[in-house]
């Protein structure tokens, strides 16, 4: 094991804040980014040397990679999170739009719904499905 892997598993064991699954999710994308850092070069790196040209490049290669908005908005969390916890909390940008990262697209209020007319009913061969009704409020 690295030793910047190690010491961020160590960061993680004591400092238990959030849910178990938060925890859980905060020490996997800790070891991702770790895993990250040492291919993109920053070999040698500990915990507590985290710096602004680390965090740039990791959101660079981020957006390379295509990910979601809340993907990366998920990993920015975690990066503040350990910018904290050393001690460094300017290191990382308060907001991501300093970086560029996109704000999250939401469901819509559309109805994904459609009607079916009486030839796609006619498609329908299990005899239940044919036979429930087509509108679930008519039950009432």
């Amino acid at each position: 094991m690295q030793d910047l892997n190690y010491e961020l598993k160590q960061l993680c064991a004591r400092n238990r804040d959030g849910s178990f699954a938060t925890q859980v999710n905060r020490e996997r994308i800790l070891t991702l980014i770790a895993n990250q850092l040492r291919e993109m070069g920053f070999v040698n790196m500990r915990a507590q040397s985290l710096k602004p040209k680390h965090v740039e490049k990791l959101v660079e290669h981020w957006k390379g990679e295509g990910l979601s908005a809340g993907t990366l908005k998920n990993r920015m969390a975690t990066l503040r999170w350990w910018a904290e916890k050393i001690g460094k909390p300017n290191v990382v940008a308060k907001s991501n739009d300093v970086y560029g990262v996109p704000d999250r697209r939401y469901v819509t209020n559309i109805s994904k719904a459609r009607e079916l007319t009486s030839g796609d009913l006619a498609r329908v061969t299990d005899p239940y499905t044919r036979m429930s009704p087509v509108d679930p409020r008519s039950l009432v």
